[in-house]
């Protein structure tokens, strides 16, 4: 094999596929889950607080120190696996220990993330599962008896996942320590990488369940702010309609509520379409559960159609309002400068008439002004003129009234054909014609 033929990142990408792998769990044992994400700009957080978090839980447990290179870690902690990954807006530590505890769901099965540590995390605390898994009895009754007083009834889901070879329950709901609880039973003899890749499963399907509805309160904080600039943009649209309505004063207030939405969009724009992705990757991981009904309990699909996907369609609903605004406004405000453009248009025709009508007169002016100064400039030339010549009118036994007539036509002829010669000069100096 030749290195020189080989593309640069050909085995980082592969390796990539096995970076995160699933873990392997055997029944029985608790499975205890947190993701944590900084509440803001979280994709552009410092990672190297993160890693930091990790290294402090891995040294009180005296585990293997996590690569600073690496967006994964496991290791042994103890009694308890630790898996640990990154991802663009969050993180999870995932601890499997062996075996389930006395009482069902006991807190003290997390106290491998103390609360201590959990408040000095770079992020909040987003996601918190406990899984507790078991053998499955040889009756599945038995064990939606057993279930009874771990979940809430209105909201429990109960379902066969894998083809049947486990069955799956969780109401969806934060118990008094801050956990949501799921309880799985599976079939002796199912393998501990089927075990693991299902609870694998079941805690992303609950992280990306919770950022995928973060952006709830975003829509809902989104359609207050759109409440307030719709009727503002609606009574700018009506008063296009009224050609008394100045179309500048019009353009002005529509380009204020536009850079309003625009500054609306760029903030939401990263949270919807991160919402899109992980309400895609919870569907994905529903349907890799290839779920079946559980003796008559409510699926987990049906419970996701009531109780999550309104949540999406109100944030995919604002999304669209957004969007359809933005629209309007883009539309409108092209229309209001093409209104302005004519008005413009008119405008300048006007002030080019005008300024005809200026030139025009100040031509009959330059005509009249011109006449006038023949007459006077022939007059002073002809009065110089006849001084000059009176001595030789004399001599020669002219009469100086004579001379002075003689004179007259003549020298006004000259000075209109001066002034005719430089006026022609002065509009084309390169032309010696008339």
């Amino acid at each position: 094999m030749n290195p020189a033929t080989e593309h640069p990142l050909r085995y980082a990408l592969v390796n990539e596929l096995h970076a995160r792998p699933s873990p392997r769990i055997t029944a029985p044992a608790t499975a205890v889950f947190v993701a944590f994400k900084e509440p803001r700009d979280a994709a552009n957080r410092d990672r190297a607080q993160d890693l930091a978090h990790l290294g402090e839980l891995v040294s009180r447990h005296g585990g293997p120190r996590p690569d600073p290179d690496d967006s994964h870690y496991q290791g042994q902690l103890g009694r308890h696996e630790l898996k640990w990954e990154s991802h663009t807006e969050f993180v999870t530590y995932m601890a499997m220990t062996p075996g389930l505890p006395i009482r069902p769901f006991d807190p003290s099965a997390a106290a491998i993330f103390p609360d201590a540590w959990q408040h000095a995390a770079p992020g909040k605390r987003v996601a918190a599962v406990m899984i507790q898994v078991d053998l499955l009895p040889d009756d599945p009754a038995e064990a939606l008896a057993r279930i009874d007083g771990w979940f809430a009834r209105d909201s429990l889901a109960a379902i066969w996942v894998l083809d049947e070879t486990a069955m799956v329950a969780g109401d969806f709901r934060i118990d008094a320590d801050g956990w949501m609880r799921f309880a799985i039973f599976v079939r002796p003899g199912t393998s501990d990488g089927r075990i693991g890749r299902l609870v694998h499963r079941l805690v992303e399907l609950e992280t990306y369940r919770a950022m995928s509805m973060l952006g709830l309160g975003r829509a809902r904080g989104l359609g207050n702010r759109l409440n307030e600039l719709e009727p503002r943009l609606t009574a700018i649209l009506e008063s296009m309609t009224d050609d008394a309505q100045p179309a500048e004063q019009l353009l002005h207030d529509l380009l204020a509520v536009s850079t309003q939405l625009e500054a609306q969009a760029v903030l939401h724009s990263f949270r919807f379409g991160a919402n899109s992705a992980y309400e895609a990757i919870v569907h994905d991981r529903i349907a890799a559960l290839r779920e079946t009904r559980f003796l008559d309990r409510q699926m987990l699909t049906e419970f996701m159609r009531r109780r999550y996907q309104p949540a999406m369609r109100t944030a995919k609903s604002a999304e669209r309002r957004l969007a359809t605004m933005l629209e309007r406004t883009a539309r409108a405000a092209e229309l209001l400068r093409t209104r302005v453009d004519v008005e413009r248009s008119a405008q300048n025709q006007k002030i080019m008439h005008r300024m005809d009508r200026r030139a025009d007169m100040q031509l009959r002016l330059q005509h009249t002004v011109e006449g006038l100064s023949v007459v006077a400039i022939s007059y002073y030339a002809v009065g110089l003129l006849s001084y000059a010549l009176a001595p030789l009118a004399g001599r020669a036994g002219l009469d100086k009234t004579l001379v002075v007539a003689v004179l007259t036509p003549l020298t006004v002829l000259g000075v209109w054909w001066a002034m005719r010669r430089v006026r022609a000069q002065f509009h084309d100096p390169g032309s010696d014609d008339l």
